[in-house]
């Protein structure tokens, strides 16, 4: 074999290395553990929030009727069984129900089971609920989505009792109570928010770049000025142009090159630093609380299980 023809089967061998140390490398499942267990709450809020006007939300005289969300779906492939329920008490069996396995997963309790069963509810009502979507909504059915294909459910949850019990009183454990071990599954599913996190961040970049208030530094005066977002009085910045100005292109910066800097271990904690204290002002500044609190759970993500491993573990003894 010639120089060229050893570099490039070189390159080809390292590049395939790298591509399984990157999807298939056994991973912890405490990350994603603590990930559930917060969006699970999430999930829990907001189907609550539901509960408080349920059939204005879904009923047969709803603020958005199933003909129009059917009409709005017409040139896609979402569906959803609400669309052809009227009955009041279906409905509240329906949610309540949808509660319960809410529950179930926030606490891991048959994860399993009650994961995709989380997704599947919570995207019955995305889908129905078209036109009163949020950006949180999209956000707990993704991350909810990805959760269900990982043991989330192996650490700090009811899944990781009952195993514990099981093999304490020599029982053979069950499909449906993961192993807390290292896993494949865990890794994939980890990569799997990763990646779908910095395409969102860089659609967010660049279509912020087609804005003119971002290339002119006055977007973020716009809106902590909008009275419909404001929580906080923030008009005091105007006095300061250079500020705003500079947290304008700060922000576009960040969000566009997000999924090239948050890989390296030099640049991430900065980049999850950011992530914190911009989605953290959203939620304090901007009114969308709960949205804040979701995206910077979601950049959780980048954590290394490892760093929370240590959580809840007894110190050696001297």
């Amino acid at each position: 074999m010639n120089k060229p023809s050893r570099w490039i089967a070189n390159y080809f061998t390292e590049l395939t290395t790298l591509w399984d140390r990157f999807w298939f490398t056994p991973t912890a499942p405490h990350t994603l553990a603590a990930i559930r267990i917060a969006i699970g709450l999430m999930l829990l809020y907001t189907h609550l929030v539901l509960a408080s006007q349920l059939l204005a939300f879904v009923g047969t005289d709803a603020w958005v009727t199933t003909d129009t969300v059917r009409q709005l779906h017409e040139n896609d492939y979402a569906w959803s069984y609400l669309w052809y329920v009227d009955s009041p008490a279906i409905l509240w069996t329906h949610h309540l129900v949808t509660i319960a396995v809410t529950i179930c997963f926030a606490c891991g309790f048959l994860t399993r089971l009650t994961a995709p069963a989380a997704w599947f509810l919570q995207l019955m009502y995305m889908h129905r609920l078209t036109g009163a979507l949020f950006g949180l909504d999209q956000m707990t059915t993704m991350i909810t989505m990805y959760l269900m294909l990982t043991p989330c459910g192996s650490v700090w949850s009811v899944d990781a009792w009952l195993r514990r019990r099981r093999l304490a009183t020599g029982q053979p454990s069950r499909w449906w109570l993961p192993s807390a071990s290292p896993s494949i599954a865990a890794n994939i599913g980890t990569r799997l928010m990763q990646l779908h996190l910095c395409v969102i961040y860089l659609f967010g970049g660049v279509s912020k770049m087609r804005g003119e208030m971002w290339w002119d530094g006055t977007a973020t005066w716009f809106a902590v000025s909008n009275y419909e977002y404001q929580s906080m009085n923030m008009t005091w910045i105007v006095h300061y142009p250079i500020l705003f100005a500079a947290l304008s292109h700060a922000t576009v910066l960040w969000e566009t090159f997000y999924c090239a800097l948050v890989w390296p271990r030099l640049t991430r904690p900065w980049v999850l630093l950011t992530a914190v204290m911009v989605h953290g002002g959203i939620a304090m500044f901007l009114g969308m609380i709960t949205f804040g609190v979701t995206m910077i759970i979601a950049n959780a993500i980048f954590i290394p299980a490892a760093i929370l491993q240590t959580v809840g573990q007894r110190p050696p003894k001297a």
